[in-house]
């Protein structure tokens, strides 16, 4: 296991290896500095608003937990997950569009309906599968009344 790992990770440092090489020689100097700053932003979003939201998230749902099953709750989890990232996806193109620019064929889409449908369809999903799976799992949990 430990061997797979170190096999793992070398081959990890090798591609993002390549990949800054590839970076540094391709691009101007003001883009390398724009992927610094954007790579720089989305650890700063993901550390200040994903985790924080989605630790929160899993403080509510464990207290809701002791009615419902540990199953349930990874479900719903993973459910704001999917939405926190999405909108982290594509906040970005929300703004870009209210901003505008000079291409009529990039940034088509109107984002925001969209991101909020995606919520309620990733809402609606999510609390879909969490309830079959606590029905079902309080189905297995009863006594059998059969005379076997």
């Amino acid at each position: 296991m430990l061997a797979a790992r170190a096999v793992l990770v070398a081959i990890g440092v090798v591609g993002l290896a390549a990949g800054v090489l590839t970076l540094l020689d391709t691009q101007r100097t003001d883009q390398v500095v724009g992927v610094a700053v954007f790579l720089l932003l989305a650890i700063l979003v993901h550390d200040a608003i994903l985790s924080p939201v989605v630790f929160a998230a899993g403080l509510l749902l464990r207290k809701a937990g002791r009615r419902l099953p540990a199953g349930a709750l990874v479900i719903v989890q993973a459910g704001v997950v999917v939405m926190a990232v999405m909108t982290l996806v594509v906040v970005p193109e929300i703004r870009a569009r209210a901003i505008g620019n000079d291409n009529p064929t990039i940034l088509i889409a109107d984002y925001a309906p969209r991101l909020a449908l995606m919520w309620v369809a990733t809402g609606v999903a999510t609390a879909v599968v969490a309830a079959l799976y606590a029905r079902t799992r309080r189905q297995k949990d009863r006594p059998s009344t059969s005379q076997h």
